[in-house]
């Protein structure tokens, strides 16, 4: 069974980059696809829905990146100070929070600058 802080570590990192991308959707992310030679025309219907929300959007996704990079850090202290024969939780499943949360925060940054 999971932990209680394992299961907000996966609720702050997913609803984080689920609210970027969100935030993101309207303006960053079709021209970063673009950018990219992906097409983006599958977004216009996602726009219009997620457009007037753009600003609570962009305030969730950083206060759940923020809860979520402050139980990584303290998650990772808590690994330092683990005795070297005990199980202190998954250094993966650290790693994988740690790219949702750059993940997250690029999309955030996205929707900040191009929004």
């Amino acid at each position: 069974m999971r932990s209680p802080g394992t299961w907000w570590n996966g609720l702050a990192t997913g609803g984080g980059i689920a609210a970027a991308f969100g935030a993101a959707a309207c303006c960053a992310l079709p021209l970063a696809l673009a950018s990219a030679g992906v097409g983006s025309a599958w977004l216009g219907s996602i726009a219009p829905i997620v457009g007037p929300y753009r600003t609570p959007l962009i305030v969730l996704a950083s206060v759940l990146l923020f809860a979520a990079a402050i139980r990584l850090l303290w998650q990772f202290r808590q690994a330092r100070a683990c005795p070297t024969d005990a199980a202190c939780g998954s250094s993966t499943y650290r790693a994988l929070t740690a790219a949702g949360i750059v993940i997250g925060v690029v999309l955030l940054v996205g929707a900040f600058l191009y929004g």
